[in-house]
């Protein structure tokens, strides 16, 4: 099965939680839970920015899964070289570009009540999507018993109004929407890598493998990626001994030396989705298509998201796998959604 590991396809039912969960302010057990700060993370020890070299090259795109038949067929492509972080964008590095611009991101925003008609505007309150496991064993059919819309959850506070960032600058940023990601890369003098250049590093020069980092789920008996262990949802046994985010680096790099190119936190790409652009991609360096279609949410604007996240395993959610793809609504965000960038050579 490929169900989703995080709530971007599940907009239109999380809409109508707001109602719901506008007073609420539950948190998970593990976040620290110091006095809620508005303030950037203490910037010490943090890990430096990086980027990597990625020389261009061909390579083949997709997976033969049937699971993924939103990636068929594999097709070759051939792209540039390109420079890419090495990891993905830190709570420090975001709060740097928060700090010289100000920038306020889509969760710190009361939604438009014109994008959300039938729901009162007293409970159209900031927030965002937070991975809430329940206490017992539940149907995977339903994601929204494991997701909830959660008011005051936000870059700052990823898990609700109650935690914190502070004293975590080397976790990957969460709860940013692909504006907020775009925005960032931006400021920053780089932007969103494409699908195929995202794919291709990841793969680092090896094609026709179930996992970006070789054929078996533990080689060596080791875990390689901060994915899910046990039952999901209620029953992560921690075995890689991350319940959640993991700083960066905390996993080996891949053959380029890129971190995290898998689990972790879902990382935006440049691309809009659509599951049948496969067949008409450009062969060199390929853009993704002009806009966007999802079966599933036609009337949602969504972009493709990489790489699976701490809430991807076999047992649930398998798009961390080599060559799946994700798909998010552009200003939805989650507490297993990040980014990285990429930039042209100069």
């Amino acid at each position: 099965m490929h169900h989703p590991c995080h709530p971007s396809t599940l907009l239109t039912a999380l809409a109508l939680t707001l109602s719901l969960s506008a007073c609420q302010t539950k948190t998970t057990p593990e976040t620290p839970s110091s006095e809620p700060t508005a303030s950037a993370p203490v910037q010490t020890d943090t890990v430096p920015p990086k980027m990597i070299w990625i020389e261009g090259g061909t390579f083949t795109m997709g997976s033969p899964e049937p699971d993924f038949w939103d990636a068929h067929p594999l097709h070759p492509v051939t792209v540039d070289g390109f420079w890419m972080d090495e990891h993905e964008v830190t709570n420090a590095e975001f709060a740097a570009f928060v700090a010289a611009t100000g920038y306020r991101t889509v969760a710190e925003i009361a939604p438009d009540p014109k994008d959300f008609p039938n729901i009162p505007v007293e409970s159209l309150v900031a927030g965002s999507a937070v991975f809430t496991p329940p206490a017992r064993s539940v149907s995977l059919e339903n994601p929204l018993q494991w997701w909830t819309y959660m008011a005051g959850a936000d870059w700052r506070h990823p898990q609700g109004p109650k935690t914190t960032i502070n004293g975590r600058p080397n976790d990957p940023v969460v709860q940013v929407c692909y504006e907020d990601a775009a925005a960032y890369a931006r400021w920053a003098g780089k932007r969103l890598p494409t699908e195929a250049e995202w794919e291709y590093a990841a793969r680092a020069g090896k094609d026709a493998q179930p996992y970006y980092w070789g054929t078996e789920l533990k080689p060596g008996g080791q875990w390689v990626a901060n994915i899910f262990q046990g039952v999901f949802p209620e029953g992560n046994t921690s075995e890689d001994g991350y319940t959640t985010l993991a700083p960066v680096r905390s996993f080996p790099p891949n053959a380029r030396g890129l971190y995290d190119m898998e689990g972790n936190v879902w990382e935006w790409c440049e691309d809009f989705y659509r599951p049948d652009y496969y067949a008409q991609s450009p062969a060199k360096n390929p853009q993704g298509p002009e806009n966007s279609l999802d079966p599933d949410e036609p009337g949602a604007v969504k972009r493709v998201q990489r790489g699976g996240s701490f809430l991807c395993s076999d047992e649930y959610c398998i798009r961390y796998k080599a060559g799946s793809r994700g798909k998010g609504e552009v200003k939805s965000a989650s507490n297993n959604l990040g980014f990285r960038c990429v930039k042209d050579k100069s």
